[in-house]
């Protein structure tokens, strides 16, 4: 038993909570750091990918989604339609609206930026103790419980 498992048998429910979301928080941090070379800001990454799990949204749901007022999700969609990894097609029943989807090379861009930031979470997951792994892989399937809605 490690000095941390000892400790946490014992920290009530909040302290753990403060720790284990700094932990998290920072993990975070250092994986949205580690990405390919590129002029895509955070928020226009974080943009594209809910576009790309959501399949496809209006802008003023791309902006709720993304927690900002509509004319900062404006200027993102601009930038990324000018890069060309957005696309805006007519709204199927409402003809004042636009749907705004992934184009293929968004994707692309998606799958480049996921994989830099996996690459980068094997390489310090290799310098980890084979049980250290195990803890990992067990604490990713208690995280996802933690996360379900």
């Amino acid at each position: 038993m490690t000095e941390w498992t000892v400790m946490a048998e014992h920290m009530p429910a909040t302290q753990l909570a403060t720790v284990l979301r700094d932990a998290i928080t920072r993990l975070n941090r250092r994986v949205r750091q580690t990405r390919p070379v590129g002029d895509l800001t955070g928020t226009q990454l974080s943009a594209l990918t809910s576009l790309e799990l959501a399949g496809a949204l209006t802008p003023r749901e791309l902006a709720d989604t993304e927690r900002v007022q509509p004319p900062t999700m404006t200027k993102i969609v601009a930038k990324l339609e000018e890069r060309g990894l957005v696309q805006r097609t007519p709204h199927p029943t409402d003809g004042r609206q636009v749907i705004l989807a992934v184009t293929d090379p968004g994707r692309s861009m998606l799958a480049q930026f996921d994989r830099a930031r996996n690459e980068w979470l094997a390489g310090r997951l290799t310098e980890l103790t084979p049980e250290d792994r195990e803890v990992l892989r067990r604490a990713a399937e208690i995280l996802q419980k933690v996360a379900r809605d």
